[in-house]
Formats: structure tokens, C-alpha cells, sequence
């Protein structure tokens, strides 16, 4: 079959986002029926005139995605409508509680899921119980725009003593979710400024920066961190960093490092957003402290979420911004109301005020802990391949091949073998220029052990 999708060669969108996102809509809405055979990467990038490799990542994401399955030596197909789901997630819409799996597909290593076997369901359930006893008529009343002041305060607790965050409880706003936040930073920075965003980052942050219209640039990193020199060199006035655990790479910024961005962050009005998404979960020494409690001039923004250590549909966010910041909010975007419910406001209040938190946290770095240690076991027959990196921390783990293959290649001997993997060019603001020895991305919280064991034994099988 041909594909006739319009490219606008003008645009900010990179090609091959345009034609993953063309394919993809056409999938979702029917037009590509399942099991219908797409043209090759090749002849697909001969009839749109673009490069072979452009093709070939598209295909890439919509295979990692599941809307898409390679069969060896037949091509690319539309997966079956019934296995797709939606949302998304870290590379592609937020985070989803899992992926839709192909076919084929017995297990699936997805960076996006979390363990919800071990949500506290009889907790929360009496919670919300207890929210609504006597009909309570105060919670369906408009609350305070920042968010509920009792809420607020538990936060601010639980940032100050887990992750060294200095603020008061005046300084958080609480939303539905970082995408949100970050749209409503939008209006309190202001428009007209170039963002700076680690390469590889996380997608989701950067579709949004470009939706609201803001120069983004990529900016290199090293192994510790985002390079400051090639920093200042992008003319960037804000930075979005993730310094504890670095999405996808698993690089922890040193703190010489976040000394020299700090100085960065000082030189004039510019800013540092700090998504602090996962840094719960550490499995070696102590946590990692916040960026934000070094900053002494009030030049971090500090985002945070109960995604990871809770669960995605919760749809917590919240943001810590600087004095200065704080101003700017008031008189430019306070007025817009809290969308996160008063109910489900009070129901975390408790949640967290009652010391549930804490004992989930326990509980899940432990569980968590158990499915890392049964991953780094049995990866060990493939250490001569690969090189294990972001162990110890997050939910994830790279594997870097130490051989000439593509990423694309182990995707698909992975998926023949029932296996479904995700690869780090995905990632990169612009994957055309990932030069990188091909990467593979490994979550294992939303799968069981033997799950886990399985799916690394099938991977040994068809790699080694």
C-alpha cells in the first residue's frame, strides 16, 4: 500500500515525528485497520523524498508504542485495535500504568509502569470513606487556587525532611499532573524565552514547552550532567534538568555540577526547573538531596508528582516556586482555580498526614528493590554484549550494546522472541543525531519476578 503523508518541511516538528504522529492518528481512528501491511521503510522513504533513517525511527516509536508489529521477513503491520490503549508517557504521552502489548508480546519491559498489585486499595477506600462521612458539604465547595492549605503544609513537610527542599507552604501550587504545571509556569515566566532541555530528556516536558510556542534547544550531557559550557553557549534563559535521576540515562548530576549551574542560573533572569519525578526509589547510600535546597538566590523551580510513588491516575503535581516567582504567579495566573479536586485533596491529605505514605514508600522500595536485584542477576549473561548503566536507582536500567547493532535490530529480535523492549533514540530531541552505541531501555516495576526472569531469558536467547 502507499502512504500519502503531507510533511510540512518548515516546521518545528521534526519529520519523523510527523509522519509517527500521522500513522499513529490514522491508526487510532480506524483508518488503519489492524493487521493492514504498511509500506517498507524504504519505499516509504522514497515516495515521501526523506532519509531512510527518518522512516525507520518512526516506525521505531510506533513499534515501541505497540501500534505496530515487525514480523521477520514480512514487514510492518497494524496491530490488532483491541490490544491498543489509550494514553502514554516519559517519550510519548505521560506516564501510563503499562503498554499495550503486540501480538506477540509475553512480556513487556515498559519504562512506564509502576507495581499498582501493591497499591494500598482498603486504605485509600476508607479514606474516601471517611471524606464524605455526614455529607460533608464543605468539600464540593471552591477551594483555595493554590491548593488546600492542609495539603500544602504535608507537602512541604515530607519535601523538607525526604528531599532537603527549603520553601513554605505559600510557595507550592498543586495540579493535576506536570503538564499542567508546566503550562501554568508558562504564563508566570512569560513568553519569548529559549528553554534548555537535557539530550535525551523527557519527551512529554518537551512536547509541552513547544505547544506553548518556546524555543527549545537540546543541550548535551556528560556523565555529570548537563554540560554547562555548551549550556551558555545555547543562549538558553530557562533549563529543565532532572538532577537526581536523570529520564532515561539514570545519570546522577554531581554536586560540582549543580554548583556550576547554579552559577549559570545566576548570571541575569534566568531559571532552573528541577523535575524531581522518581527520586524515591534508590537502592545504594542515601538518597540524593534536591537541587533546590542549594539555591540560595530563589533561581530553582522545583516539580514534583505522586505518579511514580503512588500511582499515574492519582494526578497529583505540585511546583515549588521562588519568591520572586511566587509574585509573578499572584498577579499574573493566581486567579485560575486548583484542577485537582478538594476530595481527592483531602483524601492524600490523610494519606500522607496519617503516615500511610511513609509505609507505602517503605513498602514499594523494597518491592522495587527485590524486582532491581532479579534483574542485575540475570542479566549477567549478557555482560560480555552489554553494558549495565542507571542501576541502582528509578525503575529502569540501560543496557548499551558493545557490538555494531541497532537499536532497531534488537527491538525486533526481542519482539520475535516475545519480548517487547524500548530503545533510547526515542528519547533524543532529535534522534537523527544520536550517534550513540544502540541502548536499550529496561522497566521492570509493573512486571513479577518470574516475569522478569522470563523475559531476561528470552533476551539472553536471541542476543547472545
Amino acid at each position: 500500500m502507499e502512504l500519502l503523508i503531507p510533511l510540512d518541511l518548515k516546521a518545528k516538528t521534526a519529520l519523523y515525528e510527523q509522519i509517527y504522529a500521522y500513522i499513529r492518528r490514522e491508526i487510532r481512528n480506524g483508518s488503519l485497520k489492524a493487521e493492514e501491511r504498511l509500506p517498507s521503510t524504504r519505499v516509504l522513504a522514497e515516495n515521501l523524498k526523506v532519509s531512510r533513517s527518518t522512516t525507520q525511527m518512526a516506525y521505531d516509536q510506533l513499534l515501541a508504542e505497540g501500534y505496530l508489529v515487525s514480523r521477520p521477513y514480512r514487514g510492518y503491520f497494524v496491530s490488532r485495535i483491541e490490544e491498543l490503549v489509550e494514553g502514554g508517557q516519559p517519550g510519548e504521552p505521560e506516564m501510563a500504568t503499562s503498554e499495550p502489548k503486540g501480538p506477540d508480546c509475553r512480556i513487556d519491559f515498559s519504562p512506564r509502569g509502576i507495581d499498582l498489585d501493591s497499591f494500598p486499595y482498603n486504605i485509600w477506600r476508607k479514606l474516601s470513606r471517611n471524606t464524605l462521612v455526614d455529607d460533608n458539604k464543605e468539600m464540593f465547595h471552591s477551594g483555595n487556587h493554590q491548593g488546600e492549605p492542609g495539603l500544602r503544609e504535608v507537602i512541604r513537610s515530607y519535601l523538607h525532611s525526604a528531599r532537603g527542599v527549603n520553601c513554605s507552604a505559600e510557595q507550592i501550587i498543586v495540579g493535576a499532573g506536570s503538564e499542567y504545571l508546566l503550562m501554568l509556569l508558562a504564563q508566570i515566566l512569560g513568553g519569548d524565552l529559549k528553554i534548555a532541555m537535557e539530550n535525551p530528556t523527557y519527551k512529554q516536558a518537551y512536547r509541552v514547552f513547544c505547544s506553548l510556542g518556546y524555543s527549545v534547544t537540546p543541550v548535551e550531557m556528560d556523565g555529570k550532567g548537563m554540560d554547562p559550557v555548551l549550556l551558555e553557549k545555547s543562549g538558553a534563559d530557562v533549563a529543565y534538568v532532572m538532577p537526581s535521576h536523570q529520564f532515561p540515562t539514570g545519570v546522577v548530576m554531581t554536586v560540582g555540577r549543580r554548583q556550576e549551574l547554579l552559577k549559570w542560573a545566576s548570571g541575569g533572569a534566568r531559571y532552573l526547573i528541577e523535575d524531581d519525578y522518581d527520586s524515591e526509589f534508590r537502592y545504594r547510600g542515601k538518597p540524593i538531596p534536591a537541587l533546590q535546597g542549594m539555591d540560595r538566590q530563589g533561581k530553582v523551580i522545583y516539580l514534583g508528582t505522586f505518579s511514580k510513588c503512588i500511582a499515574p491516575a492519582i494526578r497529583v503535581s505540585y511546583l515549588v516556586l521562588p519568591p520572586e516567582l511566587l509574585k509573578s504567579y499572584r498577579r499574573n495566573a493566581g486567579f485560575y482555580a486548583s484542577t485537582v479536586s478538594r476530595i481527592d485533596q483531602n483524601i492524600l491529605y490523610q494519606f500522607l498526614s496519617q503516615g500511610h505514605f511513609e509505609r507505602h514508600l517503605n513498602r514499594m522500595r523494597a518491592i522495587y528493590k527485590a524486582k532491581h536485584d532479579v534483574l542485575l542477576e540475570e542479566l549477567a549473561p549478557l555482560a560480555q554484549e552489554f553494558q549495565i548503566g542507571g542501576e541502582y536507582a528509578g525503575i529502569h536500567m540501560l543496557l548499551t550494546g558493545k557490538k555494531n547493532q541497532s537499536e532497531s535490530e534488537l527491538m525486533e529480535k526481542a519482539l520475535a522472541a516475545g519480548v517487547r523492549v524500548y530503545g533510547l533514540s526515542s528519547y533524543f530531541i532529535h534522534p537523527e543525531h544520536n550517534h550513540r552505541p544502540a541502548t536499550m531501555v529496561l522497566g521492570y516495576a509493573s512486571l513479577r519476578e518470574e516475569e522478569i526472569r522470563e523475559g531476561i531469558r528470552l533476551l539472553v536467547s536471541c542476543w547472545k
